[in-house]
């Protein structure tokens, strides 16, 4: 196996500064440069990358976690994240924590024996092992949070504003003539599903019709969203609103499953904007998070911190945009004597 003193005698240079070429090529005059790497290429030279990290004490490694990796959700925001990490030369490591915070902590105690350069992660607990580390460097910490933001986590987040966004989702129901609409959240443990309900109720409030709004806590799934769908049917809501895309394919196809149909007796908006989304039947109304997005801010703000470049705690909010497609309509075109026949057969 070729070494890179072998390199360095056919190159007629030292060791050194083959090592920066390869490094640190900005460092290295052109024509040195261009010798060096033709020996490189001719000798089929490949440096010790492991090596080379226990010198510099840096992975190039991000360690980016998300809290259910079966969610379709996640998987353009992992996207835009690789694409970011990659233009920044680190590769990402991902874990699958499955809303388990035994297994976030496993994940995080790869930065302290400093497997990782830092960490992404995208649920809503900061895992306990890093404390002592947020205590000791504060903001210069490499932690960064994605899409669940809480204050209370102090550490730099991307999100949206997911109350603003939930409220626009009820002022657009109300506009089309809704007055009975069901909303189905996550888990109350979930910063982004208080502060969607937030969001939610606030604008329900606007109106005076809070008593109407009906709430069903789910799980973000599919079929904890048909189980709630199937209790909001029976209260005569004209309108559905889900945290989630995929809660609102399982509120649709409990609609369906009831004989009703969807905008015809009862509307639905969703939250994502999922690829899906726009191919579903009906084509889904939704809240547009700008997923791809939302990975990239996350790592150039901890590309940022890794750098040492001098920020305090930064918080990103990014614009949502709700996707008007064909599972809403107004509330006039809704059919309620026969919808109320469909119900009792």
């Amino acid at each position: 196996m070729t070494t890179i003193i072998q390199v360095a005698e056919v190159a007629g240079v030292s060791t050194a500064t083959v090592s920066r070429v390869l490094s640190q090529p900005e460092r290295v005059a052109a024509e040195t440069r261009r010798r060096v790497l033709e020996v490189v290429q001719a000798l089929g030279y490949s440096p010790n990358v492991a090596a080379r990290s226990l010198r510099t004490l840096r992975a190039a490694k991000i360690l980016l976690t998300v809290p259910d990796i079966s969610n379709p959700f996640f998987a353009s925001v992992i996207r835009g994240a690789e694409e970011a990490a990659r233009d920044a030369g680190y590769a990402v490591v991902l874990g699958d924590t499955r809303h388990d915070p035994d297994v976030e902590d496993q994940y995080a105690e790869m930065l302290s024996r400093r497997e990782v350069d830092g960490l992404i992660f995208l649920g809503h607990r900061l895992p306990a092992s890093l404390k002592p580390l947020l205590g000791r460097l504060g903001a210069s910490a490499p932690v960064v949070n994605g899409c669940e933001y809480s204050p209370d986590l102090g550490v730099p987040s991307v999100h949206i504003d997911n109350a603003a966004a939930s409220g626009d989702a009820i002022e657009y129901l109300i506009a089309l003539g809704h007055r009975r609409i069901g909303v189905i959240t996550g888990p109350a443990i979930s910063p982004i599903s208080r502060d969607r309900l937030a969001g939610a109720r606030l604008a329900a409030a606007r109106h005076d019709l809070s008593s109407d709004l009906h709430v069903r806590v789910a799980d973000y799934s599919a079929a904890s969203a048909f189980d709630s769908t199937c209790e909001l049917l029976a209260r005569d809501v004209t309108a559905i609103f889900c945290f989630s895309d995929e809660m609102a394919m399982g509120a649709i196809s409990a609609i369906s499953r009831a004989g009703l149909s969807c905008p015809d007796h009862v509307s639905v908006v969703g939250f994502d904007d999922l690829p899906l989304a726009p191919f579903f039947q009906p084509a889904l109304t939704t809240v547009a998070q700008p997923k791809g997005l939302i990975g990239r801010r996350a790592v150039e703000l901890l590309v940022g911190i890794l750098r040492g470049e001098p920020e305090p705690v930064e918080q990103v909010m990014l614009r949502h945009e709700l996707i008007v497609r064909s599972s809403t309509a107004p509330v006039e075109g809704n059919d309620t004597g026969s919808r109320r026949d469909l119900l009792l057969r």
